[in-house]
């Protein structure tokens, strides 16, 4: 089930004014540090049916990630390459100003912010994706569910969509003298789907201060918010503005390092959970 925001979270003015103060310190109400992202947790194969699936907590955020494989026929533009799809669902529970509806705005920019991660940094070879040339192709579907709304969802769903392609494996595929395609999804190619780690780091900017990883009450504060993907050989694969305040020239330099490192940090973070489940 899709969802529509109906409505925007607000806090009391006491209280914004009191994370603005210490905002001012150098500090959040929730004890981080301006430029501290919250505890991230990974649990794998949390779909039996999926082809791989996670479940992601940042912080009280938490996003639930699928893969499904299918064979499909290649665009016609892209006739020696696969097809990678990324979807977006908030569920009506996420959140209290969430209700039933088709995919609205939000969930469409969520799925192609992370989506344009993905591609632009070229995380999956397309042409690894081919089965017939011309004729038959992988089709990558990436589903994520907002399960739990507090914030940063853009990270989370990032997160969520890189770890659940890591633990991606192609089925082995045999393609008979008849042109039929048998598909063994209990044998797996070894290596893996993704040739390239990518994350986005979502900063958020309040007055003069900017911060890392905003939860839901920050991020209802927000004059503007600056998403960067990165990857894990440090480039830059895209750049999401958002929010009616403006980013002075000189301070997107200071942005785009501060997710550079704070990307490098986020990915040492999800491989070391990968590794270790």
């Amino acid at each position: 089930m899709s969802v529509t925001p109906s409505a925007e979270f607000l806090i009391p003015k006491l209280k914004s004014d009191v994370i603005i103060s210490m905002l001012g310190r150098g500090v959040r109400p929730n004890g981080r540090k301006v430029d501290e992202v919250r505890p991230i947790t990974v649990i794998k194969n949390y779909i039996p049916n999926a082809d791989s699936s996670v479940l992601v907590k940042l912080g009280n955020t938490q996003v639930l990630t699928g893969i499904k494989l299918e064979v499909g026929s290649p665009f016609p533009d892209t006739p020696s390459e696969g097809n990678l799809m990324v979807n977006a669902e908030f569920v009506p529970t996420a959140s209290p100003v969430f209700e039933p509806g088709p995919p609205d705005e939000n969930a469409i920019e969520l799925s192609r912010v992370v989506d344009r991660g993905i591609r632009e940094a070229r995380a999956v070879d397309l042409s690894k994706l081919v089965i017939i040339p011309g004729k038959k192709v992988w089709n990558i579907w990436v589903d994520i569910y907002v399960l739990d709304h507090d914030g940063n969802l853009t990270d989370a769903s990032s997160i969520g969509a890189l770890a659940a392609l890591m633990l991606t494996k192609l089925p082995e595929v045999e393609v008979r003298d008849t042109g039929e395609i048998v598909v063994d999804r209990n044998n797996r190619k070894e290596q893996p789907l993704l040739n390239r780690s990518v994350v986005t780091v979502t900063i958020g900017k309040i007055g003069n201060y900017v911060l890392v990883d905003p939860d839901l009450e920050e991020e209802s504060l927000l004059d503007s918010k600056f998403s960067v993907a990165v990857t894990d050989d440090g480039l830059i694969a895209g750049l999401q503005k958002s929010g009616m305040g403006y980013l002075a020239e000189d301070e997107l330099p200071l942005l785009v390092n501060m997710a550079l490192n704070k990307g490098k940090e986020i990915l040492s973070i999800v491989k070391a959970l990968l590794k270790d489940s």
